[in-house]
């Protein structure tokens, strides 16, 4: 089993700490700014999204480093009692989804969402390629009848 470790962050203007269970995020304790000099001075927030429900994140403040610490330690192992290995998958193809994204903006490449796509899925749930006649007069007879029963109507052409 992972153990807890952590990385300093280099984006933040203040102490910033990045806490990790082996590969995944699961928090930060960090110094707050903009906060009255009477108040606690460090926060942390456990907890890692996707892979847990709203609610389930937990957050709190400390008077020093190792009293947060130690209360996002308590806090983590509620988190992770309730954790399935889905729920760690579940942030691991997020956080790869992610960096393929940003890599395709970097290098001008489009998403698949912006490509052009003659794929079509017909109402029976088969995908097929509408730019191949063969294909399409499989599905006319599925994509009629799915338009009629939603009441769908073409605008009447001028002759």
């Amino acid at each position: 089993m992972p153990e807890l470790t952590r990385r300093r962050s280099t984006d933040a203007r203040e102490e910033c700490w990045h806490i990790y269970y082996g590969d995944v995020h699961a928090g930060t304790i960090a110094i707050r700014s903009g906060n009255p000099h009477d108040e606690d001075p460090w926060e942390w927030h456990c907890g890692f999204y996707p892979g847990s429900h709203p609610g389930e994140h937990q957050s709190g403040t400390a008077a020093t480093f190792d009293q947060a610490r130690s209360d996002f330690e308590a806090a983590w192992e509620v988190f992770l009692a309730n954790r399935t290995q889905a729920d760690f998958r579940a942030w691991r193809d997020q956080r790869d989804l992610t960096a393929r994204k940003y890599e395709m903006w970097t290098t001008g490449e489009k998403l698949p969402s912006q490509k052009p796509s003659s794929m079509m899925r017909c109402p029976c749930g088969e995908m097929f390629d509408s730019h191949r006649l063969e294909n399409t007069l499989i599905h006319v007879p599925h994509i009629t009848a799915e338009h009629k029963s939603r009441e769908v109507r073409r605008a009447p052409t001028v002759q």
